[in-house]
């Protein structure tokens, strides 16, 4: 039982928890058995949804009757104090009894939180939201998503360093290739800033990943770039675009379809093709967003998403505690 990976979990946050929580911790059990499940939250609601479905040597819950809530300021939730359990499971990352923490809950109070008890790796001076996205090839790694609107070089450096160590930890056969999100693809487009980060990038020497320049907007899903690094402002936005444009071609697809005959007949010819696409654009499966620079990971789930959801984000955090991704950045970075 000491070899399992040791995830602390947040049971009160996101919608529909804990039940919510706790499928997701069922579901993912059943496919990971090396996981164990430390749940803050209040007991008797989480064993109303546990009791029976796991077995007792895979689970602890630990009992608190507070909770962050989703109207909760970053500074109410933290004023909150020690018995949430967001700081709860937070806490039991900094004193060592589990590996890591994931949360379904309030995104800027998780951040702040665990900016409070986790301490930041050496020479580190800005933590990073990254997040997986899919792309022609396989995944990309995107970051950061806003936890910083403005950056420095160092900041675009250091990104570049601990994406791509989040990339090597999640796929270790494969060497990222790591580009700055730009407005152009040539050396004198953008501000100052990025311009410098470039140079200093493009003389950068690491066995961890390729230099590979700039990406524009539209080249982002083209599968050529593994790790895109950006300010947290650009990087928002990018997010909140992609997330929409999926939503807006899967839905008039689904309209198109439904609304002539035609469009019925060819929907029945193609039924497989149809549901491959919609996988392949659902974000359940990419759920699970990485706060890094810290001295341990922490995961933010997406509050809205459904246990499947929430259990592909415990995966993240099996496959991030296997990849020794804390060691990973800390032998990198400078």
């Amino acid at each position: 039982m000491s070899d399992l990976i040791k995830i602390s979990i947040d049971a009160m946050g996101g919608d529909n928890s804990p039940k919510k929580i706790v499928d997701g911790i069922i579901h993912n059990h059943k496919k990971n058995s090396d996981n164990f499940y430390k749940i803050f939250g209040n007991k008797d609601e989480i064993e109303k949804n546990i009791k029976g479905r796991i077995d007792q040597n895979f689970f602890e819950i630990v009992h608190t009757e507070k909770s962050v809530k989703s109207t909760d300021s970053p500074l109410e939730a933290a004023k909150k104090g020690k018995n949430t359990s967001m700081w709860m499971a937070v806490e039991s990352v900094k004193k060592k009894e589990t590996d890591i923490v994931i949360s379904a809950g309030n995104t800027g109070a998780l951040l702040v939180i665990a900016k409070l008890n986790l301490k930041m790796i050496e020479n580190i001076d800005k933590p990073a939201l990254s997040a997986l996205w899919p792309n022609k090839k396989g995944m990309s790694v995107v970051l950061d998503l806003g936890a910083n609107i403005e950056c420095n070089k160092k900041n675009l450096i250091d990104f570049s360093i601990m994406g791509a160590s989040l990339y090597k930890s999640l796929y270790p056969e494969e060497n990222p290739n790591v580009a700055l999100l730009n407005i152009g693809s040539e050396e004198l487009k953008g501000n100052e800033i990025i311009k410098e980060t470039f140079q200093e990038l493009n003389d950068y020497k690491n066995n961890n990943f390729n230099f590979a320049g700039y990406i524009e907007g539209n080249e982002l899903m083209n599968g050529e770039v593994n790790v895109i690094v950006s300010d947290g402002f650009t990087g928002n936005v990018a997010l909140k675009t992609a997330e929409g444009t999926a939503n807006f071609i899967t839905s008039e697809l689904k309209k198109a379809l439904s609304n002539t005959i035609l469009g019925k007949i060819s929907s029945m010819l193609n039924i497989s093709n149809l549901r491959k696409f919609k996988k392949r654009l659902d974000p359940r499966l990419y759920n699970g967003a990485i706060f890094i620079g810290l001295n341990s990971p922490v995961v933010k789930s997406h509050g809205g998403t459904d246990y499947f959801g929430f259990s592909n984000s415990l995966n993240v955090c099996n496959k991030i505690i296997k990849g020794n991704l804390i060691d990973k950045i800390k032998s990198n970075i400078r």
